[in-house]
């Protein structure tokens, strides 16, 4: 077991003001299964980045291990290639064999090896990725959110698999792995750093007990600060109103006064403007101890939703429903039958190419009652009701270019209302001036995820909708979902969603 001592570590992107990290110290040891927690652009992927040697900082970052990088990059001429060839440049000292091992473990034919690479699923080259990655011994793995793009199945698959190992930072938004397979988490909260025993569960639990008395210790100081402002203001009069008594007086209504008197009124006054001085020390003291109090709390703020009501029942009726590409000879599936209904959260579930994602365009076809060009053929029993209104998230995010401003004019949005919603998704305010291509995947999901929640809709139509984005706002979209109880269907694989807001799980085989 090593270390990996990181001293005074600071960054920043070039022609960006603000630093990504500041004086940031920590240690690891290379044992460890690490989680890695924060919300999205914190400085996650960066940190793999700084370790990996990819750009110059200041401070240090001390140890003796070796770093290896996941996912490996894959250029477009890599496509045509077999992943038999290009582990030889991901990893040249891996043995094959340790390479089928792993793959073995992941549940993956060895075919996989010698297939081009580009025919391989999202599934099948992350697990392929994965194997290669373990593949060498005496290296502390740095793996950048490996369940993306993977189905339910594929998931638990690769949980099992970093759970059998150790020696590795797993940078992730699903609460179900970080369960898994964690041992320690390192927290990037909004304001410092934390390194903790346990899984992302257990540091929840602990966070939310820190908070609850952080809260409660600041609603204590804000008592007491009340309570000091009063008490100086009172003293501060009273010297005041002491103070005007030092010249002049009349004898007749104060016979028992003499010139004398003034250094006495004056110490008077005195020792009172240094009772205020006292309260005035204590209050500050009050407000140092209570802003520190609430700095890493996470405030996950409410957000709303303005669901239509339709007035049918049933919105979609499937019964015995087949669908296929390519005038019937690639089928997808047949047989399926199911029903969402006013209220209903439906939830589609099933391998990668099951067909989740052409059901939902099926949904928008028969909804647009325009020619199908995606060459998507329908048999059975499809009812869409006619006259909805939908909003629609989809799990493609490479169109977003551009500004917000020009996006919220393209789709009619409020923009004001849009921009206060990405900043209760916490964007920052400096995001909010850039182009969208310049965004991280995480804040391009936000975006279209914003842009449904503020659309009034009989029915939210959503296809994979949290992919890249961080657990805090998915606890957000959670509550607001619960609250608000809007009829949606919905492609999403994080089982801790599902079981959350899920009233009916429909499985495609």
């Amino acid at each position: 077991m090593a270390q990996i001592q990181i001293n005074n570590l600071t960054f920043a992107y070039e022609g960006n003001a603000d630093d990504v990290f500041t004086d940031v110290t920590f240690n690891m040891d290379t044992d460890w299964k690490l989680g890695l927690i924060g919300r999205n652009g914190k400085g996650k992927t960066t940190l793999l980045n700084l370790l990996m040697g990819r750009y110059e900082y200041k401070g240090s970052v001390k140890t003796d291990a070796r770093f290896d990088y996941f996912p490996y990059h894959v250029s477009k001429g890599d496509l045509t290639r077999t992943a038999s060839d290009l582990m030889e440049i991901w990893k040249p000292q891996a043995e094959l064999w340790q390479v089928l091992i792993g793959m073995n473990e992941l549940k993956m034919d060895a075919e996989c090896l010698y297939r081009p690479f580009g025919t391989l699923s999202f599934g099948e080259r992350s697990r392929v990725m994965l194997a290669v990655l373990f593949a060498a011994e005496n290296e502390f793995l740095l793996i950048d959110e490996p369940t993306n793009h993977l189905d339910t199945n594929a998931r638990e698959i690769v949980k099992e698999y970093l759970a059998s190992k150790k020696g590795f930072i797993v940078v992730s938004h699903d609460r179900d792995l970080l369960d898994g397979v964690c041992d320690h988490v390192l927290v990037f909260n909004r304001s410092t750093i934390e390194v903790q025993s346990g899984n992302f569960s257990s540091w929840w639990e602990n966070k939310e007990k820190k908070d609850a008395f952080s809260k409660a210790e600041n609603e204590k100081h804000l008592k007491e600060i009340g309570k000091l402002k009063a008490a100086a203001d009172r003293s501060s009069r009273w010297a005041d109103k002491n103070e005007n008594t030092k010249i002049g007086f009349d004898p007749v209504k104060e016979p028992d006064r003499c010139i004398s008197t003034r250094s006495y009124i004056g110490a008077k006054t005195k020792k009172m403007q240094s009772r205020v001085k006292s309260y005035e020390q204590r209050i500050n003291r009050e407000i140092e101890e209570k802003e520190d109090l609430l700095r890493d709390i996470e405030k996950v703020t409410d957000l709303k939703i303005e669901p239509l009501k339709f007035h049918k029942e049933v919105l979609i009726n499937a019964n015995d429903l087949s669908l296929a590409y390519d005038e019937g000879k690639k089928r997808l599936f047949e047989g399926v039958r199911f029903q969402v209904k006013r209220g209903e959260r439906v939830i589609l579930s099933g391998g990668n190419g099951c067909g989740k994602s052409s059901i939902i365009k099926a949904v928008m076809q028969r909804l647009s009652d325009s020619a199908d060009q995606t060459g998507l053929s329908i048999s059975g029993v499809f009812d869409v009701a006619s006259g909805m209104t939908v909003s629609f998230v989809s799990q493609d995010t490479s169109f977003l270019k551009g500004t917000l401003k020009k996006f919220c004019e393209d789709r009619g949005l409020n923009e004001s209302l849009f921009l206060a919603v990405l900043r209760q998704l916490d964007f920052e305010r400096e995001q909010l001036s850039k182009n969208m291509e310049d965004y991280s995947e995480g804040q391009k999901k936000k975006v279209l995820v914003a842009a449904s929640l503020i659309t009034p809709a009989h029915i939210y139509i959503w296809d994979e909708p949290l992919n890249f984005i961080d657990i805090f706002s998915r606890m957000q979209i959670e509550k607001l979902i619960l609250k608000y109880e809007p009829t949606m269907l919905l492609v999403e694989h994080d089982i801790r969603f599902q079981e959350k807001i899920g009233t009916k799980v429909i499985k495609i085989q």
